[in-house]
């Protein structure tokens, strides 16, 4: 059983991703559960745990779109050999902004409309294989987890008693109990959004940055980079999220 975690307030947005998860999931046992009234990330997550019955446990962003055709096949298996999985994220985490690792700590890839044109914009931060191992914390557009660990680390709803930094801390405190994270590469997604780093987010930040006071990663980035391809519509997505290109492009934005 595949638990579906997703706090949303949008009845569309709701309504469309579970149609989404539906479409991906219609060969496995699953269900969704939906936070409607949710304090926080955190809290509503915590609510959803408390009333999962699955053995995988995904906490979803109501924003996103699954591509991959054959996605229950691949959570299975990389929630097999690992712990946490998501599909972009840092294995040097220096601040309460993953991206701020850069190359060539940086990993996985995201795909954004494009604000320009009715295309789209995929983020490719960097992939070398089929998985990237050793990963310290991941975005939480989507991540996935297994049960147990789940339960053992739960969200920390007293001190991210909001909408941010949540998913930095939660995955970040999975890495430091020594649970294998992962990014996972051949699960292709759409987020339609990118984010908002306000005064909110600035809060939040700087509580993550004193909890975690002395644990971040001092390591310094070689290059602040990251590869952006256009694409002109989403049937053209998943043509270019293959491997072997994604790996080259990889390779040169890091060697250039």
């Amino acid at each position: 059983m595949i638990s579906v975690i997703i706090c949303s307030i949008d009845a569309n947005k709701f309504a469309k991703v579970s149609q989404n998860y539906a479409a991906r999931l219609k060969e496995v046992d699953y269900e969704i559960i939906g936070i409607h009234d949710a304090e926080s990330l955190a809290e509503g997550y915590n609510r959803g745990i408390a009333q999962s019955t699955g053995s995988i446990l995904v906490f979803s962003h109501d924003d996103i779109e699954i591509l991959t055709p054959d996605f229950n096949t691949k959570l299975f298996a990389y929630l097999e050999r690992y712990d946490v999985i998501g599909v972009a994220g840092t294995s040097c985490l220096t601040s309460a902004v993953w991206l701020e690792a850069w190359q060539p700590f940086i990993h996985g890839l995201v795909v954004h409309p494009d604000p320009t044109n009715q295309g789209y914009v995929i983020n490719v931060y960097g992939v070398g294989g089929p998985v990237t191992e050793h990963i310290q914390a991941l975005d939480g557009l989507f991540f996935a987890a297994r049960q147990g660990v789940a339960e053992a680390l739960r969200f920390d709803e007293i001190t991210f008693n909001g909408f941010h930094c949540y998913d930095l801390d939660f995955t970040f405190r999975a890495y430091l109990s020594g649970y294998r994270v992962a990014v996972a590469n051949e699960i292709t997604i759409i987020h339609e959004s990118c984010g908002s780093f306000n005064e909110a987010w600035r809060e939040y930040s700087e509580r993550f940055m004193r909890k975690h006071a002395g644990k971040l990663c001092t390591q310094k980035p070689a290059k602040e980079r990251l590869a952006c391809a256009p694409v002109s519509s989403k049937d053209k997505i998943l043509d270019y999220c293959r491997l072997p290109g994604l790996i080259e492009l990889t390779q040169k934005m890091r060697s250039t």
